[in-house]
């Protein structure tokens, strides 16, 4: 019987993961642009596209890695549910 860590992930579910990471870094881009010595012009196309390819990406990385790992890790970044697993977690813990 293998454990789940010791089963190696098909290559296609490592680009997922990939594509999922790159896209939450991708996210933070449009903070520094506005900083940026270029035109105003140049700013909204570059805070619009970067926006636009962070969506792309997750989603591309999310039909590869299956939608239930993508729930999960969409989920875990979502600010609304920090509290809510904390209390989950304490509540679970006095009932044993």
């Amino acid at each position: 019987m293998q454990n789940e860590s010791t089963v190696k992930k098909p290559f296609i579910y490592k680009i997922g993961m990939f594509l999922i990471i790159s896209s939450f870094i991708i996210w933070v881009f449009p903070v520094g642009i506005p900083f940026l010595p270029i035109s105003g012009k140049m700013k909204a196309i570059s805070i619009t596209s970067s926006l636009i390819i962070a969506e792309v990406f997750f989603w591309v990385g999310a039909l590869m890695v299956g939608k239930e790992v993508a729930r999960k890790i969409r989920n875990s970044l979502n600010p609304r549910n920090w509290r809510k697993k904390s209390t989950d977690q304490q509540d679970g813990a006095g009932d044993a």
